[in-house]
């Protein structure tokens, strides 16, 4: 089972940085895919970011050029570095894990909250 733990979500002004973390329990390249996703009042969950263990990372058209997904592996943490934050950017983020062991399990942390002010 792996546990994700989230931190680094707070208040900010637009046009201003947070970096976001995510602890996982076990190596990262143990896990086929680890993933941002963020939530809204009212909207659904949405993908944001996510990088595999191969290295290979993807990004929601929205937030490229702004977001960047990082990790170290020494940490068994995955990083988001949101830069010039909007209001629309408010929402939970999660961090969710993904592995392939002859079926597909996703975990998921408890959420972290990012508040863009204007």
């Amino acid at each position: 089972q792996v546990q994700l733990v989230e931190s680094g979500g707070g208040l900010v002004q637009a046009g201003g940085s947070l970096r976001l973390s995510c602890a996982a329990s076990e190596s990262i390249f143990s896990i086929n895919r680890m993933g941002w996703y963020r939530q809204a009042p009212g909207k659904q969950r949405e993908w944001v970011a996510s990088i595999t263990s191969d290295g290979t990372i993807s990004y929601e058209d929205s937030v490229k050029g702004q977001f960047t997904i990082s990790r170290d592996a020494a940490k068994n943490t995955v990083y988001l570095q949101m830069n010039n934050l909007k209001p629309e950017d408010t929402a939970v983020y999660y961090c969710q894990a993904r592995k392939t062991r002859s079926f597909i399990i996703t975990y998921w942390g408890q959420g972290t909250q990012v508040t863009v002010s204007s």
